[in-house]
């Protein structure tokens, strides 16, 4: 009777146990999968590499006639005129002008309403607030781009009556905006990932749940956070149809934000239109204006990077 037992065991044993063929469909499925994550992860890898080759290698070009310290400290910035200058001091100013205004709109009203999503809001007002400011994110930027032309800046002209028809105000409030959207929604995603455990011990310790927010959920969130400040800058920096619609194409080397000027990627816009030779000097400038932004957006991301590592070491 054992015996039997013991091989009806064994009989079960073997019926369980996968057999060659599946353990070598199993392992090849395994290398495949690999191998189409890496592959996914080369590309983009590559597709990076890419871009700052194609950057660097025109704008050395663009150097070779251009000195360095010309770009970085003339005050005009007039390529396509009969006698050029090549400085991108009024480029650099009006993208910094625009994109710090959308920040201001943007990272305190987005901050806010992550918060109350995440620590406030019942589930049915954040189900229907959110796809709602993912309406905003799917908006064409050809429509943000006309809405503050024709709606904010005659808007902003009752509380400024010197505003000009162009000015760098009008597109940075509603690029601010517009990057809410993506401030707001990674912001939330990082709070609600902090753990119930912590809100629970700042309740125990008789914490209000606003001081919950900001002395607990807020710093433990603050990577994401920062992911998303970071994120919302680099959208506004690299913003180009509402700035070239709204805020003029005319390079202006000013702080004031009523007044008219270009960005980079207005500019870049404008000179890739067809008009000039591909090869030329003032074709070239594009080159050098989007090397520029790339070092811009790269820079912020190391002070987001910078800003993570030093707060976490403080918590």
């Amino acid at each position: 009777m054992a015996s039997a037992l013991e091989a009806g065991r064994a009989g079960a044993e073997d019926a369980l146990r996968p057999s060659a063929s599946f353990l070598r469909r199993r392992r090849l499925a395994d290398r495949l999968v690999r191998l189409v994550l890496f592959a996914a992860a080369s590309l983009s890898v590559f597709v990076t590499a890419a871009i700052v080759y194609i950057l660097i290698s025109e704008s050395l070009v663009f150097f070779g006639h251009v000195s360095l310290v010309d770009f970085l400290t003339d005050t005009q910035w007039t390529p396509l005129f009969a006698n050029p200058r090549y400085g991108i001091l009024p480029l650099l100013s009006g993208t910094l002008v625009v994109a710090g205004i959308a920040l201001l709109v943007a990272i305190p009203a987005g901050t806010t309403l992550a918060i109350y999503l995440s620590e406030y809001a019942p589930p049915k007002m954040r189900e229907t607030i959110k796809p709602l400011l993912e309406l905003l994110a799917g908006v064409p930027t050809v429509v943000y781009g006309y809405f503050a032309l024709l709606f904010v800046t005659p808007l902003l002209r009752n509380f400024i009556p010197w505003l000009p028809g162009f000015n760098m105000l009008a597109p940075g409030l509603v690029m601010g905006i517009m990057i809410l959207p993506y401030v707001t929604s990674v912001s939330e995603d990082a709070m609600r990932a902090v753990p119930s455990a912590l809100r629970e011990g700042a309740f125990a310790l008789g914490f209000t749940r606003f001081q919950t927010a900001r002395t607990v959920v807020v710093p433990a969130a603050f990577s994401g956070i920062t992911a998303a400040y970071i994120l919302g800058m680099s959208r506004a920096v690299g913003e180009t149809m509402v700035v070239a619609i709204a805020a003029g194409q005319m390079p202006n080397l000013t702080l004031d934000p009523t007044q008219p000027a270009a960005t980079i990627t207005a500019y870049i816009v404008q000179v890739s239109l067809g008009d000039l030779p591909h090869g030329s000097l003032g074709y070239q400038t594009i080159f050098a204006a989007g090397l520029t932004l790339f070092v811009i957006t790269l820079a912020f991301n190391m002070i987001g990077f910078y800003l993570r590592r030093r707060f976490r070491e403080a918590y």
